[in-house]
């Protein structure tokens, strides 16, 4: 049986679905999500494009693009943040706090060098991406 669930932004306008597993599930560090999340972590899921599914509000969806790297995607009603296509990694990330039916298990910390709230949880620490995702998969101490 395929696991659904489902999610909106903060005024409810746009609502996506989200369906089978996430790819990965953890923490990024960096300074572009902690400036976009309003706080010293963000907490991701990540998930194939073809298992995230806008079910009300496209058309209220706006986009940002710092770098070429992530899309992010915000409701254009309250400003809410809904998710951050990352097109290199093809994988899209639905921030963790929009899906509150899922349980979320975290593996690891990405882009630890950067971080600003230190987090003694016993998971890997990356200083930056994993290898697999064009970073240097080098471990950091906790």
């Amino acid at each position: 049986m395929t696991s659904t669930h489902s999610g909106t932004c903060f005024c409810g306008t746009v609502q996506i679905e989200v369906t089978g597993s996430p790819e990965a599930m953890g923490y990024c560090h960096c300074e572009s999500c902690r400036s976009w999340s309003a706080g010293p972590v963000n907490a991701f899921t990540l998930w194939k494009p073809e298992n995230v599914k806008v079910t009300q509000g496209q058309g209220s969806i706006g986009h940002f693009r710092k770098t070429e790297k992530s899309d992010r995607q915000f409701c254009t009603t309250c400003g809410g943040h809904v998710m951050t296509d990352h097109p290199g990694f093809g994988l899209i990330d639905v921030y963790a706090a929009i899906i509150p039916s899922m349980d979320f298990k975290p593996g690891v910390h990405v882009n630890y060098a950067e971080t600003v709230l230190p987090m003694k949880d016993g998971l890997p620490k990356l200083r930056d991406f994993p290898a697999e995702l064009g970073g240097s998969g080098e471990a950091v101490p906790e």
